[in-house]
């Protein structure tokens, strides 16, 4: 623990430095090839699930199953409802979810009475609701609304706070990151978008706000203060400054995530409480990376060829090589 924080602690003081702003074009490289394979892979794979509450359809739920085999309801849907393609998950220890194109009444009766006589339990334990296709499509459009309108009122708020659009940018830049590699591991791996993994893409986008503010305040900080450091330096300090108290900011928010998950999927089988977690997670893993690799070294990027940034860079990089043919100097003539 005590080299950890020497460590910190000589990062903070520039004693030990990475130059994560100079070697800002592999972070870039880096987060273009994910970002390419989070919307190249879902593609391939048929694009992303959206779950019923999007679409529309009817869900049955059965409890107490005497079987957890999932190929038992397709066949039984199926046999209902010729050419329906039901998604079956299993839910905690003893439950099995169902969720087809909407039926009608009748087919709904059908299908609940099936299920119940498939997995051996009454007809009451299997419930069933429906979700009309025209609400799927207005929860959709809210869903994508909502999330335009958090990105227009933070980038404002950003540029107003920092008074300056390119630290706005930067950050803006941070979150879209963030939202489609988030959104790319759900279209990768198959797991359906729900509304609360929605909440939980909304709410991983403020985390990561919240961290990309932290070190942008001391990278204002550092720039705004009179010292030999160029301005990519002292941007690249403030980041050094801020990387173990990222770090540890991360670990210690995953860890009550990386508990939930656990929880929500395989032990009460809470279909929000996972699609939530999961979220929070992928996103602050995704989040503290773009805050350290993306959202800085680009507003150095973006500043670094201003004409008074340059001037003065100029004058300071003189003045180092001034003081470097003068400590040579010293010691040749010792």
């Amino acid at each position: 623990m005590a080299s950890f924080s020497q460590f910190g602690s000589d990062l903070y003081t520039g004693k030990r430095s990475y130059d994560i702003v100079g070697r800002r074009k592999t972070w870039y490289l880096i987060a273009l090839i994910a970002i390419v394979i989070s919307l190249v892979v879902p593609w391939l794979r048929g694009g992303y699930h959206l779950g019923i509450e999007f679409t529309g359809g009817s869900e049955f739920t059965i409890s107490n199953a005497k079987t957890l085999d999932q190929s038992i309801a397709t066949r039984t849907v199926e046999s209902v409802v010729p050419g329906g393609i039901p998604r079956v998950s299993q839910l905690g220890q003893d439950g099995i979810r169902v969720q087809t194109e909407q039926l009608t009444d009748r087919e709904t009766t059908e299908v609940q009475d099936a299920l119940a006589q498939a997995y051996g339990v009454s007809e009451d334990q299997v419930a069933s609701t429906y979700i009309g296709a025209t609400w799927g499509a207005d929860v959709l459009a809210q869903a994508i609304r909502g999330l335009v309108i958090f990105l227009a009122l933070a980038a404002v708020v950003m540029a107003l706070y920092f008074r300056t659009w390119k630290m706005s940018v930067s950050a803006m830049v941070a979150l879209l990151h963030d939202l489609l590699i988030t959104a790319g591991v759900y279209g990768i791996v198959g797991l359906e978008v729900t509304p609360a993994a929605v909440i939980g893409f909304l709410t991983i986008l403020g985390y990561s706000l919240y961290d990309t503010v932290v070190v942008f305040d001391k990278v204002r900080e550092n720039t705004s203060q009179e010292s030999h450091r160029t301005f990519v330096q002292s941007v690249n300090l403030a980041v050094n400054q801020t990387l173990v108290r990222s770090i540890n900011t991360s670990v210690v928010a995953l860890l009550p995530v990386a508990a939930i998950l656990f929880i929500g999927s395989y032990v009460l089988g809470a279909g929000t409480l996972r699609d939530i977690s999961l979220a929070l997670f992928i996103g602050i893993i995704v989040g503290t990376y773009s805050t350290i690799f993306i959202a800085s070294p680009m507003y150095a990027h973006l500043r670094e060829n201003e004409p008074k940034v340059k001037e003065a860079d100029a004058k300071k990089t003189r003045a180092a090589e001034k003081r470097q043919r003068e400590v040579d100097a010293a010691a040749e003539v010792v």
